[in-house]
């Protein structure tokens, strides 16, 4: 029994974890499909700031629904909810003509992406046995990472077909779609995982804490709990651990892949294989996560991961100001970055967040850290063109450096450790600390 028990147990998470899938594949695919947008419909500045910013405009009104729907229709209506968004997202972008129906159908993928960031994560919490719960929600992100090195692999081997077989003499859906207009083919590809997900879920159970709590008024108390005494250290940390995660320079290294890596001496044929060199790097250092997260503990891996982290951006920075970017040296400081990162810092506010709070503001108190994570990744995202331009490199990496040394003091002085504990022992914890306090 407990191996059938088990095997459900991992083909659930499975099923689940395609939310993220999808949520990197539809975040990271954009990248190689710009460049044919732009050409193909001659976008303007702001168009083409549109087309790119309007699936995160989607990200934030699916993080605003998903809290208080999911408390209302369970969780895994909104899986459905998102998976049939995704579909219907990458169906619209591949085959829509007009270039507003296409930005309609990113907008829809957007949402989804922003239920899927935020329901995911809160369902592999709640079906998690309690010694496991940190390894479920760590695939999430694994699954993330996965999702945005499939895209850049794709965009790759898509872009090298079409160019092999753009002079070919030929026509239908398969030519159209993959070779004369290939960035159609990009998008289209995230049907297939979509309809995987939406099929899968025929057989994913509800979330028990979600049955658990039918009958109770969790929906009609808003978001008063969340703001009580008793939850005000979990919510700082719910909120600055998403922040600290987007300003800690994740998106600058993204941004400056190509550049790092000729710097020190690789030759690259185009950005696509950078992207797939610094995506293998993110999965495999992720993968540690879910070994170690319910063994060592999640409060161990960030204090080690945003030192290490604060440590390896310290010394990229001082390899730009040196002028040390032709040899090795650089290389090694971002994959360290990378590494800590992977294990730490961007897995762990899934898991730490998924489980900090109680069952009855559970879905709104993840759904709030989630829409913080995303409005820090909209101004990190405005940001960093102006640090680079206006500061230097090095102070660039310096900057984030600092937000990095914050994430350590932020984790040492507030975060207990959870690792093993059960949903009722976590809440009792901060029940004590505020009578201490009191």
């Amino acid at each position: 029994m407990k191996t059938r028990s088990d095997f459900l147990l991992v083909m659930t998470t499975v099923v689940a974890s395609l939310g993220g899938f999808l949520f990197g594949f539809d975040m990271a695919v954009i990248s190689g499909i710009l460049p044919f947008v732009r050409q193909q419909f001659a976008l303007s500045a702001l168009q083409e700031g549109w087309f790119v910013s309007s699936a995160l405009a989607g990200c934030i009104v699916g993080v605003i629904i998903a809290g208080n729907l999911s408390d209302r229709l369970g969780r895994k209506k909104l899986l459905y909810m998102a998976a049939l968004l995704f579909l219907l997202a990458a169906l619209g972008c591949a085959f829509f003509h007009d270039l507003s129906w296409i930005i309609s159908a990113r907008i829809g993928g957007g949402v989804a992406v922003g239920i899927a960031s935020s329901i995911v994560p809160l369902y592999l919490s709640e079906i998690a046995p309690d010694d496991k719960r940190g390894r479920l929600v760590t695939y999430y992100q694994l699954a993330v990472t996965i999702g945005i090195l499939v895209a850049y692999c794709s965009n790759a081997q898509l872009l090298s077909h079409a160019e092999a077989h753009q002079h070919d003499a030929g026509g239908g859906l398969a030519h159209f779609l993959f070779v004369q207009e290939v960035w159609r083919g990009m998008f289209g590809i995230g049907m297939l995982p979509a309809a995987l997900f939406l099929f899968g879920l025929l057989w994913v159970p509800e979330s028990p804490r979600w049955l658990m709590q039918q009958g109770k008024a969790t929906a009609k108390e808003g978001y008063g709990p969340l703001f009580g005494p008793a939850m005000r250290r979990a919510l700082l940390i719910g909120i600055l651990l998403p922040l600290f995660s987007q300003f800690s320079g994740i998106n600058a290294i993204i941004y400056y892949g190509p550049t790092i890596l000729n710097s020190a001496g690789i030759t690259l044929s185009n950005s696509f294989l950078s992207q797939i060199i610094f995506g293998a790097a993110n999965v495999f250092f992720t993968i540690f996560a879910i070994w170690k997260v319910d063994s060592l503990g999640r409060r161990p891996l960030y204090l080690w991961g945003t030192a290490g982290a604060t440590v390896s951006l310290i010394m990229t920075g001082i390899c730009f100001y040196t002028g040390a970017t032709t040899g090795i040296a650089l290389l090694v400081c971002v994959l360290a970055f990378l590494a800590f990162f992977a294990f730490s810092i961007g897995p762990l506010k899934f898991v730490i967040a998924a489980e900090i709070f109680p069952d009855n503001i559970r879905a709104r108190a993840l759904s709030l850290s989630i829409m913080v994570m995303w409005v820090s990744d909209t101004i990190v995202g405005q940001l960093t063109p102006v640090l680079l331009r206006s500061l230097g490199t090095a102070q660039t990496f310096w900057f984030f450096a600092a937000f990095c040394l914050g994430a350590f003091i932020a984790v040492y002085r507030l975060l207990p450790e959870t690792k093993g504990q059960s949903f009722e022992q976590i809440e009792q914890y901060w029940k004590n600390t505020t009578k201490q306090t009191a």
